[in-house]
């Protein structure tokens, strides 16, 4: 078990999916998993195999499948991802796919519907998901791809089981559709290698697909489209065309959409369909941001990080006895937060972080106003530890670019220290780092040796051993080299990486270089501020890895702002005597709203105009679709919500958010209700008029003990049990602690230890009071254990050590997580 769990850590939690394998006539997987005898009355029933011109019974059981059908393309996303270059983002399109699947209860929600349609289905497509999100996640694609194929086969083992022969056929069509055009996804991440292996992979499945001689003889034209459109996609991939990819990608899903309305009837199998596509397009928006690296959440974490240069400097100013400059930076700092989009997000991330650091910047007010100089270091200590959790949790594998901008910043205070006479705490500065760097602190020390060991013994052997002893022995020359060889390797790093992901380590840098000017004012020295202020205007004009252009690209009225205006009245202010300080946070406003308007510009999408022209050219699609008019007449109230969600994600996607994904999804999902006459029967949740939450499954389970209403107020700890994650799933507590697992989403869920993850004396614990792994997870068999919505597990820590625990029904879906225990 440990060697599961193991496999398991590695993999992280967030985004989405398109694609489909379409088990072929031969293939054993659509008979992986036969129909089980207690499918539904409800179930729709198959008219005749002979093509269009016979019909089909529609129900609510048809949108269940049409549900599925976006299950299995959102599996071949994270694949597409994988083949793109960015594996892990494609295990954390899998993660989500598992998360969404937990919560998609109620009568006819896909999860419950797929374990009573067909136990070995659901338990297959299960095993199958989790070794996609494993594969991904040791970057294994072509493992992934296969696995990704079986969980597909078990979806449409139950699809026929539910919906009919004739149904499915049309479902497989429309996913051969989407699979294509994750091409563009790839094309747009700059993988044409991978867009041209997707283009002949999606070939190979149709050429093999039960479906390919029923569309030839029912629809030729539409037949020839496609497979002419797939032929294209390999060529444009082979050009490196991008928008040559996504415009034969566009013309082969446009192709799948006519043949599935000539392949059955009603028209409404295929208007269901069509919308589950449309949805998994919106999937494919959120992951081609995924894939990109970049979204609102590392906006959030570049705003973090400005604090914590902004708290050093306070803390600098407070050390050289400017305590009314250096209250004032932490005042604004506890201000802009309060009123920043980052306060939602930490406390959503990482909600004890959040706490941390409010009662971190406190304790730093009341030190810098009592002349307390060991509270001021303990509590810029404090602030720091809890800004990279929340950096951590926000930024993901973009952290190490944000921590080198954080170096820089850094390395600047130093050298302002060492010009001021204070040699020694600029070599004290210098080897903090060190320390952070070998601690490998967000992960940056690993990143840099991985990007190239050449840059890495540049920085670290050559440059930061040099600056630090050119600081100790006070060598202006060598301090010179030195700092620029550090900068100069930190910025070849951050150049490796997308101008998006440049351009919070360039905020950060340049930010931390405008207050340095207002410090260095408020100490006295208005040249060295103008100075400073001229060196963040070199840095941007040098390009700052693409920063620059950038910008000037994503909004040129904000880059002028930035630049002339904002940036140049720090430089004014320190020439002329203003108020430098006024100058450097309208500055600093301008330079957080940068990396938001360059995220949200090149966010991706299929013609580089960023992921929102996805979901946009999703609401054109409708607009001209048959199926347009049939959900308006089939309910308006669906019809409207459903493009009410479209507008706010086009919306929150220009704004480099994927919030809008999840809403418009539901929205789309009850359209496909709506269109075969049983939007009552739609999920709740998900804008539908009815379908109330089944209680059922719940209502059988029992805690037991430690297993309470609420969160108990003693408790010192408190762990979200989200869909399929714990919340934080690393968490750090002294002996006699008490942890309380708090049931924050998804289905029920248990806390149970794994056994040789525990200290050697520790006693064993789980929720439902178990003595042992294996009757933890006997007695989740038996509905014991459970914590419920509303509930929460409690346990209180005597024993040193790690602790390593797990969720038993979402084991699968890497639900996994440790306590250390500390003396």
């Amino acid at each position: 078990m440990p060697q599961r769990r193991d496999l398991l850590k590695t993999v992280g939690i967030a985004a989405t999916g398109l694609l489909a394998g379409c088990p072929s006539q031969g293939s054993t997987e659509s008979n992986t998993a036969s129909a089980d005898t207690d499918t539904t009355e409800q179930e729709a029933t198959a008219g005749t195999d002979e093509g269009g011109e016979s019909g089909v019974s529609v129900g609510p059981m048809t949108a269940v499948a049409t549900e599925w059908n976006v299950y299995r393309a959102r599996l071949y996303d994270a694949v597409a991802l994988g083949r793109a270059g960015a594996p892990g983002a494609g295990a954390t399109v899998a993660q989500n796919i598992f998360a969404r699947f937990e919560g998609a209860s109620g009568e006819y929600g896909a999860h419950e519907q797929l374990e009573s349609t067909s136990e070995s289905a659901y338990e297959g497509f299960e095993d199958a998901l989790g070794t996609v999100q494993s594969s991904l996640s040791e970057g294994n694609v072509s493992e992934a791809a296969s696995a990704a194929d079986k969980a597909s086969g078990h979806l449409q083992t139950a699809q026929q089981a539910a919906a009919g022969q004739q149904a499915t056929r049309v479902l497989d069509l429309l996913l051969l559709g989407s699979r294509a055009s994750n091409a563009a996804m790839a094309g747009t991440l700059g993988a044409f290698e991978g867009a041209a292996t997707i283009a002949e992979e999606t070939m190979t499945a149709f050429e093999d697909a039960l479906v390919y001689s029923k569309i030839e003889a029912a629809d030729a034209e539409s037949y020839e489209a496609f497979e002419n459109a797939l032929a294209g996609i390999g060529s444009a991939a082979g050009s490196e065309d991008a928008s040559g990819v996504t415009e034969q990608a566009r013309a082969a899903l446009d192709a799948t959409v006519s043949g599935a309305y000539a392949l059955v009837q009603p028209a409404s199998v295929a208007g269901a369909g069509h919308l589950a596509t449309m949805q998994a397009r919106g999937w494919d928006a959120a992951a081609v941001v995924s894939g990109s690296g970049v979204g609102a959440d590392y906006a959030h974490a570049t705003t973090l990080n400005t604090y914590r240069a902004r708290v050093h400097d306070a803390g600098w100013l407070a050390r050289a006895g400017e305590t009314a400059t250096a209250a004032t930076m932490v005042e604004d700092v506890f201000a802009h937060f309060e009123g920043a989009a980052a306060h939602d997000a930490l406390e959503e991330a990482d909600s004890e972080a959040y706490e941390a650091f409010e009662s971190g910047l406190s304790d730093l007010s009341s030190a810098i106003e009592n002349g307390n100089t060991e509270g001021v270091a303990s509590a810029v200590e404090t602030v720091d530890t809890n800004l990279v959790a929340g950096i951590e949790a926000l930024a993901g594998g973009n952290a190490p670019v944000l921590q080198s901008g954080f170096f820089k910043a850094r390395f600047a205070d130093a050298r302002e220290l060492y010009r001021q006479g204070q040699a020694g705490q600029a070599a004290t500065l210098v080897s903090d780092l060190f320390a952070r760097f070998e601690e490998n602190q967000l992960d940056f020390h690993e990143t840099l040796e991985e990007t190239s060991e050449d840059l890495y013994y540049r920085f670290e052997e050559e440059h930061l051993v040099g600056l630090q002893s050119a600081y100790e022995n006070g060598d202006d020359d060598a301090v010179g080299t030195h700092h620029d060889g550090v900068l100069a390797a930190l910025l070849e790093f951050e150049s490796a990486h997308s101008a998006a992901v440049a351009s919070g380590s360039g905020a950060t840098y340049m930010a931390g270089l405008a207050f340095d000017a207002a410090a260095t004012n408020a100490l006295g020295n208005a040249d060295r501020a103008a100075s400073t202020a001229q060196g963040a205007l070199a840095f941007f004009e040098s390009g700052a890895a693409g920063y620059h252009e950038a910008l000037e690209e994503a909004n040129e009225d904000l880059y002028h702002r930035f630049e002339d205006e904002a940036l140049g009245s720090v430089i004014s202010a320190a020439n002329d005597g203003g108020d430098v300080y006024a100058a450097a946070k309208t500055f600093y406003g301008a330079a957080i709203e940068s990396v938001t308007a360059i995220i949200g510009s090149s966010g991706g999408g299929e013609t580089g105009a960023g992921a929102a022209s996805v979901v946009s050219d999703v609401f054109a699609t409708f607009e001209n679709a048959a199926v347009h008019d049939k959900l308006e007449n089939a309910d308006a109230e669906a019809y409207e919500a459903y493009e009410a969600a479209l507008n706010d994600y086009v919306a929150d996607l220009e704004s480099g958010s994927t919030d809008g994904a999840t809403a418009f999804a539901n929205a789309a999902r009850t359209a496909s209700f709506a269109v075969v006459g049983a939007v009552d029967s739609a999920p709740s949740g998900s804008g539908g008029h009815g379908g109330e939450e089944s209680e059922a499954t719940e209502s059988s389970l029992s805690g037991g003990p430690n297993v309470v209403e609420g969160v108990p107020e003693d408790a010192d700890h408190v762990v979200d049990m989200q869909a399929v994650a714990f919340a934080p799933e690393e968490l750090t507590v002294s002996v006699g602690d008490t942890v309380a697992w708090k049931h924050a989403g998804g289905e029920a869920h248990n806390v149970v230890a794994y056994e040789e993850e525990l200290p050697d004396d520790a006693t064993y614990w789980a929720s439902g009071g178990f003595e042992s792994e294996s009757a933890a997870r006997e007695g989740w068999e038996n509905g014991e254990g459970a914590v419920q919505s509303g509930q929460s597990y409690v346990h209180t820590f005597e024993t040193a050590g790690e602790h390593g625990y797990f969720c038993v029904p979402h084991e699968a879906a890497g639900m996994a997580g440790t306590v250390i225990v500390e003396e």
